[in-house]
């Protein structure tokens, strides 16, 4: 994706299965969870870098002292600052001799992040404001010690005002608009009401006042707690979190739009956004690590005991976003990166088309960095076919008895794929520049290109893409530079198809006017006189919004209706087309199919991005209000 789009959040949940005293003789420091965490963040800082947060609990504290600890930061390198901090205040603890790391009860005694249960999250806001205090793990405080939670996530609901309007039916005062304070809210009402019950029946029992506590902590019921809480929640999720009876926590959203991973041994159990992280810093094989299955909550017990159950019926039907496999999720997840390489393979039959099978006459690279994974694999295709090509010409030629050593050399040495590294990201961009025109200027330089591997006039030059969403950074920079080389042909393949819808379940992408796809299809509406089908359009969003219970059709898809893809394609690489290859180099742009995609990414099938088809009815209403920001010239989120 050569244009920057916001990343999901990333979670990150660790509990120790093991007393301090067994992780400093085993790995020489009582910190080994804490140092964990940081690793299994660190791992995942590709999915958020709008803030960071970290939260933990010990377990077995004697009243009077707290339990349940938070730190959260929006500053530049917020990860490495928490963690920094954090390194600051244990050796301050040990250079004035409150805690010693040869005696691992003073760690977790005095240092605030010695606990059994360590939670970690990784931000990038898609809706509210961006300071500190809307950064996770959100917290809500409560003497008794049941009724704390924590809780960290990677979500999008649809539904805020809704949810928040029930809470202020029952009598609450929610402070925030955001969909995370309505699902911590909405929670802890839900966990207040089970304490109270469990208290009612402990006096019932006549416990004991120090008794109390504990007999009502083992008998909250989590699962139950979010069978009532998300029955409302529209949106995808995967929330991880603590709770101040000493349980922890992840879930998943019934339908798997978000992912989750865990792994549980005789130490520890962890859980994490993405399955590699896991791996890497728990040296755990493939097999070892386990997906969370979708509608269903991992609950790790004040005891230590996993219990998986459902929370949400199963529904017909789920669709994991397909985004994650393409773009967001690092790549060295061994199925994501065979999943990128076959998404390259795919996209070999349209390239061909276009460029024809001379590749004498071709260079084939990619640009960005993120699909070099489909880049590998589509040079592997595509020398496949250059071998079965070859192959078969020597058979022929042989049973022609015209099989020589020249023509041999001509088949063999002759027309392999030509693959070079040819765009490099030479700058981050940084938005100091107030104007306009010196952002576009400055947007110019952030790709540079491997001067001398292109033969002007003679090559064509084939790029492999991952997805092009707003078509921004194809026009103002990447086309420009790679123009400079002069080739006779730009060729810009997507690995995605055309992102034609916005998302509301994550991604920041929900301007449908910014896409490069929409573009194209109101430039052929207005070229071909069908501009009375926007207002038709228009008048169907309206009527659609105004519906309390809407039906699940998208008629934004009229808007494509008329347009065949390779019409819309062509479109899009007229628009992105710089003024300053006008006349010199052809640019052509293709997308992968809908087919393809789904043949690629079978267990990945969210594609409503692309196809529309949405699998929630909040979906529907974003894109409804989508287009009629578009097309009341309205700026901002639709959701």
């Amino acid at each position: 994706m050569s244009e920057e789009i916001g990343h999901f959040c990333g979670i990150a949940l660790i509990r120790l299965k093991k007393p301090l005293n067994y992780f400093a003789e085993k790995y020489g420091t009582p910190l080994w969870g804490f140092n964990q965490l940081f690793l299994l963040m660190e791992k995942q800082h590709n999915r958020g870098q709008d803030g960071a947060g970290i939260g933990s609990m010990k377990l077995n504290v004697d009243a009077g002292q707290a339990f349940m600890f938070r730190e959260r930061s929006t500053s530049s390198k917020a990860l490495a600052k928490i963690f920094d901090q954090q390194n600051r205040a244990i050796n301050k603890l040990i250079k004035k001799g409150i805690a010693f790391p040869e005696f691992p009860e003073t760690i977790k005694q005095h240092f605030e992040y010695g606990g059994e249960l360590l939670l970690g999250h990784l931000r990038y806001g898609t809706s509210g404001d961006y300071g500190s205090t809307t950064c996770h793990p959100y917290f809500r405080k409560s003497n008794w010690p049941g009724k704390n939670l924590m809780v960290a996530g990677n979500f999008n609901l649809t539904n805020v005002d809704e949810l928040n309007s029930k809470l202020v039916d029952r009598g609450q005062h929610p402070v925030f608009d955001t969909d995370t304070q309505a699902i911590l809210e909405e929670t802890g009402y839900h966990l207040d009401a089970m304490n109270d019950r469990l208290t009612k029946e402990a006096d019932a029992e006549e416990v004991s006042g120090g008794e109390h506590a504990k007999w009502i902590g083992e008998r909250v019921n989590l699962p139950e707690v979010f069978r009532k809480a998300s029955v409302n929640w529209d949106g995808g999720y995967a929330l991880a979190g603590i709770v101040g009876n000493g349980d922890a926590f992840a879930m998943r959203d019934p339908l798997g739009i978000r992912p989750g991973f865990y792994f549980e041994d005789d130490e520890v159990v962890a859980v994490a956004s993405e399955r590699a992280p896991l791996m890497t810093v728990f040296e755990k094989k493939m097999e070892e690590v386990s997906e969370i299955d979708p509608g269903t909550i991992l609950v790790i017990r004040a005891n230590g005991e996993l219990i998986k159950e459902r929370f949400a019926e199963d529904p017909a039907r789920r669709t994991a976003c397909s985004f994650e496999r393409i773009y967001f999720s690092r790549g060295n997840d061994p199925d994501i990166y065979a999943e990128r390489k076959t998404l390259g393979a795919l996209l070999v039959p349209q390239v061909l088309e276009s460029v024809g099978k001379d590749f004498s006459k071709s260079v084939f690279s990619y640009v960005p960095n993120t699909a070099e994974s489909a880049y590998y694999g589509f040079m592997e295709q595509l020398r496949l076919v250059r071998r079965a090509e070859v192959k078969q010409k020597l058979l022929d030629a042989k049973k022609a008895g015209e099989l020589t050593d020249d023509l041999i050399d001509d088949l063999v040495m002759d027309n392999w794929p030509k693959g070079e590294k040819i765009a490099n990201k030479d700058i981050k961009l940084r938005t100091f520049i107030s104007q306009e025109s010196g952002r576009a200027q400055l947007v110019s330089h952030v790709y540079d290109i491997t001067y001398g591997v292109i033969r002007e006039r003679e090559d064509a030059l084939v790029c492999i893409d991952d997805s092009i969403v707003r078509g921004t950074t194809l026009k103002r920079s990447i086309l420009q530079i790679l123009g400079r080389s002069k080739p006779t042909k730009l060729l810009i393949a997507s690995t995605a198809p055309q992102i034609r819808y916005p998302d509301c379940y994550g991604i920041d992408m929900s301007e449908l006017g910014k896409f490069i796809a929409f573009q194209a299809a109101v430039a052929l509406i207005k070229e071909r006189g069908y501009e009375g089908l926007l207002s038709e359009v228009a008048i169907k969003c309206r009527e659609a919004l105004k519906n309390g219970n809407p039906k699940l059709e998208n008629h934004v898809k009229r808007v494509y209706e008329n347009f065949t893809v390779s019409e819309l394609s062509a479109k899009v690489a007229e628009l992105v087309k710089p003024e300053c290859l006008n006349g010199t180099t052809e640019v052509q742009v293709v997308y992968q199919s809908i087919e393809n995609l789904h043949e690629a990414l079978p267990d990945h099938c969210g594609d409503w991005y692309f196809t529309g088809d949405y699998p929630t009815p909040g979906g529907y209403r974003v894109v409804h209000k989508a287009f009629l920001n578009f097309y009341e010239e309205k700026d901002g989120r639709s959701y």
